[in-house]
């Protein structure tokens, strides 16, 4: 898939991320998600800070490598320093403020999304990454904190076939979810065999005694943390995919647990 084709998903999720949020209330803004802390303008607060960093990794990377900084000195506060590093301001404007905010910076990174080819590396926190899996996690990120959106606000978003870069995101980052816990990384691999919105069979890994099987979105729920996989309808089979399962993280950031049984 092209760079161009990854960008016009991400403003396609995006919008229907949009779509959501036109129909809310103030009040609505102010309701408390499952994440800690946050409410749904900060959800929207966090989307709207890291796109715009996204979008200075791009166009201005000593200026990123700035941004890093101030953000790891906030993070020297803990949660606290690094939510008033990140939403203080977002937390001061008006409702109507936030939302047009989080529409300038989103702009913003599709802008400098356009200038990106194939082979280019963007600087993030971390390693840099390659232009399409740098866009492909601010989709993952946008489809996954709107998640606790519409969880919050009981919306309806309709999966799309947008969720085949989640997906295989949360795949490729089997490892990950070990390596941050420093634990060894299982040996053998996992089938993973996911039926598409479309209707498509997505099919990722070769496994003859460990798969998880199930509906795309459901995947994509459990590998981004927003549902315990008892709470899907995903066949797990074999020692290695029920304990991926169990700790699939398709996000960076320090480990962290799914939630826990039917308290979303």
């Amino acid at each position: 898939m092209d760079v161009t084709e990854v960008a016009a998903d991400l403003e396609s999720e995006h919008e229907a991320l949009e779509r959501v949020l036109r129909d809310l209330t103030d009040d609505q803004l102010g309701l408390a998600t499952p994440s800690p802390r946050w409410s749904v303008a900060d959800q929207i607060g966090h989307l709207t800070y890291f796109d715009g960093t996204a979008a200075l990794a791009v166009t201005d990377p000593d200026g990123f490598q700035q941004a890093i900084t101030d953000l790891m000195n906030a993070a020297a506060e803990g949660n606290e320093g690094v939510d008033d590093h990140t939403l203080g301001g977002f937390r001061r404007l008006s409702p109507s403020a936030q939302i047009e905010a989080w529409r300038d910076n989103r702009k913003l990174l599709i802008d400098a999304a356009a200038t990106l080819a194939n082979d280019t590396r963007v600087p993030w926190y971390g390693p840099s990454m390659g232009s399409k899996s740098f866009l492909t996690a601010r989709l993952m990120e946008t489809w996954a904190h709107g998640q606790d959106i519409v969880d919050t606000v009981g919306a309806v978003r309709p999966a799309t076939d947008r969720l085949r870069h989640i997906a295989q995101l949360g795949y490729i980052t089997r490892s990950w979810a070990y390596i941050n816990r420093r634990m060894d990384i299982p040996e053998g691999d996992v089938r993973v065999e996911l039926s598409s919105p479309s209707g498509d069979t997505w099919v990722w890994g070769d496994s003859d005694d460990s798969s998880v099987v199930g509906a795309a979105e459901d995947f994509c729920l459990v590998t981004t943390q927003r549902r315990n996989v008892a709470d899907t309808e995903l066949i797990v089979s074999g020692d290695r995919a029920n304990d991926w399962m169990s700790r699939a993280q398709a996000f960076a950031g320090p480990p962290t647990d799914a939630p826990d049984p039917r308290s979303r």
